[in-house]
């Protein structure tokens, strides 16, 4: 007998070292104890940390049979192991009491179990894991040499399930992330790769990503930032369940939908993670609230691989935080041909900026019936390495990239500085030079700093620059930062005016916003002669413009009949091709000094009439 215990421990062994599973191992071990002790049917029944019992190995018994002897008899004895915290190895024999007729229907076909031996299965701990169980077809205990083999299993299957554990756990490590306990990258690749592409509109992908980490993190640390990614992680699975939620990087999550719910209106889906996540999140002392932008994508007819409908989602993703961060952007045919068309405007403006092929072209400001030139605006243009100009409009796709956009204004307030300070020094008379600035540059540009480094450097004052906000760019200004930001630039002795007013604003916004200065839209100025009533809103658009301090320039005048007209109304200032085109340093330079003499000859002239008087 101690040769087949020899025998069924190397057995056992082998199978656990080549990795086979559980339930393999456990029937192996069955089949062999019933071969080395005869009149037995073994059982290996398993305690989870619930203290249920489970996990029942029999052979040569009916399922019926096997489950109702577990059951009735083993199982109970085990929970009372659990309660009263029994360890050891030691066996337990005991008498089974007579089948009820209610075992099953085949009961008396089968030989009746009339004893059991129970091993108790323990960990290296001292815990308990379960029981081996032999069912005796004969009434007696173990002899020593039983005994021995019996304890031999108990020890062989508290080998497995430890190893078991240990291998659950790598893969968990393996497959879940530890911060959120969210399942990772290689888990959602791997549940990406099993999903089927036959069945277009069954399932599909959103990835959130958390907009403001980095800013968590710089402001209030990481342990900050790990605080609000555990909140998003709890906050996204609530909100998407049924659905499986990954995190998938530092700052992204990906959910895959599969409910029929979910799919049939993904925007109100993207839209409930969005609201769960918009709530602040308590953290030692601060209130944090996450910021998040989400693109997705359904597998469409088409589409032959999973990692298409991926790539999808992610140039979703692309486009919805490069259009307006916060909310849900769908894929949808021709989302990547625009996509393609802005990364590749962002690598030519990228280029031009490091080989500065980047200049400004200046349009004049003049006061209207005089042609007086008072101010520039400064356009930026790209210079192509063939050397044809190329104007802001072709690449203003680029500047979504907001460290581009940045740079821009970095390399124009350089240039233009440099100018003004040319100008200067050539005594050139020149009020002020307007730019336009992004987004980018009021949000978390370095504009302060660059504004200080291009002008004082050069020694021009700052009171000769004009910021130009669009109107386009609203929502940002709207942000907290933005109003002290243009108070503060204000201070330091910069003027801020609002370009492209009047194509979505309203008169009462200028009682709110900060500035100095504005710029009517053209679509405004291109109805004025057409539209009589248009007449009557901008003659209003003066009058509180007047009363407030705020100086009006009318923009993309383009004939005599609109100048008149607009000068007949009240307006002091236009610009306009009827006046120049933009301009390049040389010949905004020429047109200056032109103008400029043209002038000091005009008032000669008057000066000695009224001498000649």
């Amino acid at each position: 007998m101690l040769s087949k215990l020899l025998v069924l421990e190397n057995t056992i062994l082998e199978a656990i070292a080549t990795g086979a599973d559980l339930s393999t191992t456990f029937a192996c071990l069955s089949e062999k104890i019933e071969m080395v002790l005869p009149m037995s049917r073994c059982s290996v029944l398993l305690v989870d940390p619930n203290g249920s019992v489970d996990g029942t190995r029999m052979s040569h018994l009916a399922e019926d049979y096997r489950e109702a002897h577990c059951r009735e008899v083993i199982a109970p004895i085990l929970r009372s192991w659990v309660a009263t915290g029994r360890r050891g190895s030691s066996i337990v024999p005991g008498d089974i009491p007579r089948l009820p007729e209610s075992w099953g229907a085949d009961a008396a076909a089968l030989p009746e179990l009339q004893s059991y031996w129970l091993a108790p299965i323990c960990a290296a701990s001292g815990s308990l894991l379960g029981a081996v169980a032999l069912l005796r077809l004969d009434r007696r205990g173990p002899t020593d040499t039983e005994q021995r083999v019996l304890e031999a299993c108990a020890r062989l299957c508290a080998i497995a399930l430890e190893r078991h554990e240990r291998a659950v756990e790598r893969e968990r490590r393996a497959n879940v992330d530890a911060l959120t306990l969210l399942d990772n990258r290689f888990a959602f690749n791997q549940m990406l790769s099993q999903l089927p592409c036959d069945a277009p509109g069954t399932w599909g992908l959103l990835i959130v990503d958390l907009d403001n980490l980095k800013v968590v993190n710089d402001t209030f640390g990481h342990h900050a930032g790990d605080c609000l990614l555990q909140a998003v992680a709890a906050r996204t699975s609530a909100a998407s369940s049924p659905e499986k939620v990954f995190r998938i990087g530092g700052d992204e999550f990906a959910i895959i939908v599969q409910s029929s719910d979910s799919l049939r209106d993904l925007d109100a889906f993207a839209g409930e993670i969005l609201s769960a996540l918009s709530d602040g999140v308590p953290c030692r002392g601060h209130m944090l609230v996450p910021e998040a932008t989400i693109g997705g994508a359904v597998l469409s007819p088409g589409d032959q691989a999973a990692e298409t409908v991926r790539r999808n989602a992610d140039f979703a993703l692309y486009h919805a935080k490069e259009t307006g961060r916060g909310g849900f952007v769908r894929y949808w045919p021709g989302l990547e041909t625009r996509i393609t068309h802005r990364l590749s405007a962002i690598r030519d403006l990228s280029a031009a900026l490091e080989e500065n092929r980047i200049e400004p072209h200046y349009q004049p400001i003049v006061r209207l019936g005089t042609d007086q030139i008072v101010a520039l605006e400064a356009l930026a243009r790209l210079r192509t390495r063939a050397g044809r100009i190329v104007a802001a409009s072709q690449f203003r796709e680029a500047l979504s990239d907001g460290q581009l956009a940045s740079a821009l204004t970095e390399r124009m307030l350089s240039l233009i500085a440099e100018d003004i300070r040319t100008w200067q020094d050539l005594e050139i008379p020149i009020d002020h030079v307007s730019i336009n600035i992004a987004a980018a540059d009021l949000y978390g540009g370095r504009l302060e700093e660059q504004l200080l480094d291009s002008f004082e450097r050069r020694g021009v004052a700052l009171g000769k620059l004009v910021l130009e906000i669009s109107e386009t760019i609203a929502p940002v200004r709207h942000h907290r930062l933005v109003p002290k930001r243009i108070a503060a630039l204000r201070q330091s002795g910069l003027r801020v005016a609002l370009d492209d007013f009047g194509g979505g604003a309203s008169l009462t916004q200028l009682l709110t916003e900060p500035i100095d200065g504005l710029k009517l839209d053209r679509g405004l100025i291109e109805r004025f002669c057409a539209e009589p009533e248009i007449g009557a809103v901008l003659e209003a658009l003066l009058l509180v413009a007047g009363r407030l301090g705020i100086a009006v320039v009318a923009q993309g005048i383009e004939t005599e009949e609109q100048a008149s007209a607009l000068s007949r109304l009240g307006f002091e200032h236009g610009q306009g091709y009827l006046f120049s085109q933009p301009l390049d340093r040389g010949a905004a330079t020429s047109l200056l000094r032109n103008r400029a003499d043209a002038v000091a000859g005009t008032l000669a002239s008057a000066g000695a009439r009224r001498v000649s008087r």
